[in-house]
């Protein structure tokens, strides 16, 4: 059994996924980046992320549709293609020299016409079992096709995010779901890998409110909820993080 205490490879981690019987429904589809990979998610899908198997902050990542033509975005560059076959050769050029995935594209709820996913963080508690110490929405900027703090995304409380889609004690109850789902992820990734103590969950919402796991980083940053007005729950998962072993040379001011 691999004890690894992080897993660089996304592959790797939509596979674990894969394998819980009841997580899987919550997976989008995801294959390996090839042509003819790529053609068969574009007629089954009609939109998808083509995005590096290894890498962090949302770089390299390449959102692609298919309607009347292919249209590609990679940052802030658009083009469009009459034929797949000249849009799989700018692709190619697009994207960096490693390996890559075709992620199913999800429609994702929006703030002011711009996406916005979910973060969920889930530690070991002093007891030593899993705990959701965090959750923050993430809004892409209104260029870009990526949500991540360090990719000028903008972290907001998903209280507001959600406000124009569930209210009251519906948003609540939906809420403490995705808490829940974040805590079912993390207890099944240890069945694989038994010393994790941190995850961080990347979910996306669909227009039915349908979540769906877009990532699983397993060295998550806690400083991301710093940015929001309420601080409560950064110094939780900080202090879980530096009881984990994390971030011991940092003192807070």
């Amino acid at each position: 059994m691999n004890r690894a205490r992080t897993v660089g490879s996304k592959w790797v981690k939509t596979k674990v996924l894969l394998r819980h019987k009841e997580l899987r429904k919550f997976v989008p589809e995801t294959r390996i980046y090839s042509q003819t990979n790529l053609l068969q998610m574009l007629i089954k899908h009609k939109m998808v992320y083509v995005k590096p198997d290894h890498g962090t902050a949302g770089n390299g990542i390449i959102r692609v549709v298919k309607s009347d033509k292919y249209h590609l975005k990679a940052g802030k560059v658009a083009k469009s293609f009459g034929t797949f076959q000249s849009l799989f050769a700018a692709l190619n050029k697009a994207k960096l020299k490693r390996s890559y995935l075709i992620q199913q594209g999800i429609h994702l709820l929006t703030h002011h016409k711009r996406i916005f996913d979910i973060r969920i963080m889930v530690q070991k508690n002093q007891m030593k079992t899993w705990e959701t110490t965090g959750y923050i929405g993430r809004v892409a900027h209104p260029k870009k096709i990526v949500t991540n703090f360090h990719n000028s995304g903008k972290p907001l409380p998903l209280e507001l995010l959600l406000s124009s889609y569930v209210n009251g004690q519906k948003k609540k109850d939906y809420i403490h779901s995705l808490r829940n789902l974040g805590y079912r992820i993390a207890k099944h990734y240890q069945t694989s890998y038994p010393r994790f103590k941190e995850i961080g969950i990347d979910i996306g919402i669909d227009k039915k409110l349908k979540p769906w796991v877009l990532e699983v980083n397993t060295s998550p940053d806690p400083f991301i909820f710093n940015q929001l007005q309420d601080k409560r729950m950064f110094f939780k998962a900080l202090h879980y993080a530096r009881a984990n072993g994390r971030f011991l040379h940092l003192r807070r001011k």
